[in-house]
């Protein structure tokens, strides 16, 4: 995907995964294009009777998901215009919801600083492994994944350490002491197995252990529905050694640039909470390990409200949780039951039968919002100054951004490209009002 220039997809929908990261990017992206059938011996693709071969030239719009077979002439648009610098100051007089952005790396975040980013609402782990620089790090993470004993799993992780706190060092450092919400791991662990023949050798001899057995313990990891498996907070729960290592990457991050004099504010967020007591085991490990880092200045622990359970027992979590983020990607899918990769071949049936006056991954639904309206309510009412935003994409689309407002939420956070969208919406708001 990193050495793309465009992304087509024949499945996924609004919040899949090629969607996700090619937003994050600013990169065209066009998904879930029911009707490409994919030969990939021959290499090309077929939708009816027009055929794309491997070296053709195609042209994506992405935001109105069309493809056009050969090259179209595309017109550079300048983001730098005065007259746009100055109307989105106007907006920011009169918006009252700070918009903050979704990025893992300094580049990114500094991209998201240059349209008004006001910190980082959601910086993902597990996106380090991604793209340029990750082939050492991602290793690591798999020899993490494929350990069969805490102390293989606490070798591979002592290996991974420098990496990671390197990674959120620097992101940090470029977002010049604006807040940065650093979400613990939440990828389904089989996705980062390795499938090439060469890689998987490398690993087994990593691990010293044959291909045989490497394979066993591979098909151990193998979920019914990994969307809903072994990820979150259910990991840290399971092996406490990753949450305490991502907690002492962070933490130290932080402690080192408040010695450099860099001021940081890092918010430290567990995901896929559904129980208070799941909150508490997990935010009791990563107390421990602040308790033993010195010059650390201001942290926050909070967590990622993603299952409908969690909006029902808000008050509960709230009692140790020091802001909740609403990740709404996961929130619409469990509260529908629809996965968000395989809307795709569904979806627009709904859309053209008026079952729904819209994607629900694209805007926000009206049951997805009551559970949000709930969760802060129930949250608030235990702690009425907790801190709440959002950072499912949700949060810079604009009837979105509206509701977020209307709600009371602090902040919202969306892909840099968004934020001068979630600026401007922010600022509809309030006038909305009058």
């Amino acid at each position: 995907m990193r050495a793309s220039v465009a992304i087509l997809t024949s499945r996924g929908g609004m919040t899949s995964h090629a969607a996700l990261v090619a937003r994050g990017w600013g990169m065209c992206c066009v998904v879930g294009a029911g009707e490409m059938k994919v030969d990939s011996i021959k290499k090309k693709f077929t939708v009816g009777e027009v055929t794309v071969n491997e070296g053709d030239e195609i042209t994506l719009n992405g935001t109105a998901g069309k493809v056009y077979k050969g090259e179209l002439p595309l017109i550079e648009t300048d983001i730098s215009s005065d007259y746009l610098t100055h109307f989105l100051e106007l907006c920011d007089k009169v918006r009252r919801l700070k918009v903050r952005t979704n990025a893992e790396t300094p580049s990114d975040a500094k991209r998201a600083l240059d349209f008004g980013a006001e910190g980082i609402g959601l910086f993902r782990i597990e996106h380090m492994f991604y793209g340029e620089g990750s082939e050492d790090p991602l290793f690591h993470l798999q020899e993490m994944i494929m350990a069969n004993s805490q102390e293989e799993r606490k070798t591979a992780l002592d290996l991974l350490f420098p990496y990671m706190k390197n990674d959120i060092k620097e992101t940090l450092r470029a977002m010049q002491g604006l807040p940065v919400t650093i979400r613990l791991m939440d990828p389904p662990l089989h996705e980062f197995i390795p499938h090439d023949i060469k890689r998987q050798k490398k690993l087994a001899e990593a691990l010293g252990i044959n291909a045989q057995e490497l394979e066993r313990r591979s098909d151990a990891l193998k979920e019914s529905n990994p969307m809903m498996g072994h990820r979150g907070v259910r990991l840290g729960i399971t092996h406490p050694e990753i949450t305490e290592m991502q907690a002492r990457a962070i933490l130290e991050a932080a402690a080192e640039l408040s010695g450099e004099n860099v001021k940081t504010f890092p918010e430290i967020m567990i995901p896929l909470t559904g129980m208070e007591t799941e909150y508490n085991h997990q935010e009791k490990i990563v107390r421990n390990v602040a308790s033993n880092i010195k010059g650390l200045d201001n942290y926050m622990v909070g967590t990622m409200m993603e299952i409908p359970r969690a909006s029902f027992v808000a008050d509960r979590i709230a009692e140790t949780a020091e802001f909740f983020s609403f990740g709404t990607n996961d929130l619409t899918q469990m509260a529908f039951g629809f996965s968000r990769d395989d809307t795709g071949g569904f979806m627009p049936a709904y859309l053209e039968n008026e079952l729904l006056p819209e994607d629900p991954f694209a805007s926000l639904d009206e049951g997805v919002c009551e559970l949000v309206k709930m969760g802060i309510e129930r949250g608030r009412k235990t702690k009425p100054d907790l801190k709440v935003g959002i950072c499912g994409e949700h949060g810079g689309e604009p009837k979105s951004v509206h509701f977020c407002h209307g709600v009371g939420m602090d902040y919202v956070s969306c892909s840099p490209f968004r934020v001068p969208i979630a600026r401007l919406a922010a600022a509809q708001a309030v006038l909305n009002e009058k």
